[in-house]
């Protein structure tokens, strides 16, 4: 069974297009809908987008491939992501993400077994004023220490 988005997703897609004057302007939007929408963004989702926008795979997997925030396999439940940019490596993402690496036994780029933790290292998520920082899920965690990551991580269950 192909891929395809639900009436309400696609009620959203109609939407989200109608704002942009020209449908190819709406392409990021649309590729959020189809993560929220699929999970992740594989080869049939990015098939789809592509039918939809009216653009080559190829095109759309250029985009998706370019921005940390896009998926390409699937992600555990909780997707941790440390800030490796500079404001970040200056107060310590790199302490920060051998804290989580310790606590939940994955290396960046990997998934538990159990499916409960992503672990990524990305590209500014412009806070560095509040230098390190983490964002788990649609969740910003500013100004970390050890202390507030391992209450953090404690307290996803």
């Amino acid at each position: 069974m192909a891929l395809e988005f639900s009436p309400e997703t696609l009620k959203r897609f109609e939407a989200t297009v109608a704002r942009y004057p020209k449908k190819e302007a709406a392409m990021l939007p649309v590729l959020y809908l189809a993560q929220r929408e699929f999970g992740h963004l594989g080869p049939e989702a990015i098939a789809y987008v592509a039918r939809l926008m009216g653009q080559s795979p190829a095109r759309v997997h250029g985009v998706v491939s370019f921005y940390t925030m896009y998926n390409v396999k699937p992600i555990g439940r909780h997707h941790v992501q440390v800030c490796r940019t500079l404001s970040c490596a200056l107060g310590g993402a790199e302490k920060i993400t051998a804290i989580i690496t310790k606590k939940i036994g994955i290396e960046p780029g990997q998934t538990t077994a159990d499916g409960r933790f992503t672990l990524s290292e990305v590209e500014c998520l412009a806070s560095c004023g509040t230098a390190p920082m983490m964002q788990v899920n649609d969740d910003y965690y500013e100004n970390l220490t050890e202390e507030k990551v391992t209450a953090i991580l404690d307290g996803l269950k």
